[in-house]
């Protein structure tokens, strides 16, 4: 019966302004900490477009990390759980990019749709592992993303000391109330126009390596078990 509630307009409008009053407070009864803060100091003081790339079990309060009043968009799936989160972010202030990142026509749309955004000077976030995985590793699309755009690569992460890991794919983080928590940003990753296929496939990795860098940093400055990344699957990643 929720499942079919959720697949209706009206289910999916309710249970998104819930969700998104949820996150933003519960966001405001954690103690962050924000660490690299001239990385983030840098991408605000500037105007320029940039690609935010962060886990998928990480997407819980990614929203958080962003500054009030900049345009800002995310890539959802327009699977019906897609669709709740898209409207979801959109409470949260967030636009809604929609379809899939993947190969066929689907993903040329939605690599011509971030095009734009880009273009018309907003920032869009991408989890290079979503929504299928392997877990914590990057597909190809954002680096190619990277190269048509000119927009630089910008890996964020975040953590909470009191959370739950939920057995899905993804190893979904869950953060509790009433605890501390940290958001840290990496420095940024360029993906020249030229680039061949070889330097394309050393970049995807680099990135891959960044994030994992910054997860594990995360999981050791507030003291939680670390979530490793799942195998890698070379099909996925090509």
């Amino acid at each position: 019966m929720l499942k079919r509630l959720l697949r209706t307009e009206t289910g999916r409008e309710v249970a998104s302004r819930l969700l998104a009053a949820l996150i933003r407070g519960l966001s405001r009864t954690i103690r962050w900490q924000v660490l690299n803060s001239e990385i983030r100091d840098e991408v605000f003081a500037s105007d320029r477009p940039i690609i935010g790339a962060f886990w998928h079990n990480r997407i819980m309060l990614m929203s958080e990390i962003w500054q009030a009043g900049r345009p800002f968009a995310m890539l959802q799936s327009k699977h019906p759980d897609g669709r709740l989160i898209a409207r979801t972010i959109e409470h949260l202030g967030i636009g809604d990019i929609e379809g899939s990142a993947g190969k066929g026509k689907g993903g040329a749309q939605a690599m011509r749709a971030m095009l734009r955004t880009l273009k018309d000077g907003i920032a869009v976030g991408l989890t290079p592992d979503g929504p299928r995985g392997p877990r914590m590793r990057a597909g190809a699309g954002i680096i190619a993303l990277a190269r048509m755009s000119g927009a630089p690569i910008y890996p964020v992460t975040w953590n909470v000391r009191r959370r739950r890991v939920l057995n899905s794919w993804d190893r979904f983080i869950l953060a509790l109330p009433f605890t501390r928590g940290v958001y840290i940003w990496g420095a940024p990753l360029s993906v020249p126009r030229d680039a061949d296929e070889e330097t394309l496939e050393a970049l995807r990795l680099e990135l891959e390596k960044r994030l994992n860098d910054l997860c594990q940093e995360a999981d050791r400055t507030l003291g939680t078990e670390p979530i490793l990344p799942a195998d890698p699957d070379p099909a996925a990643a090509a």
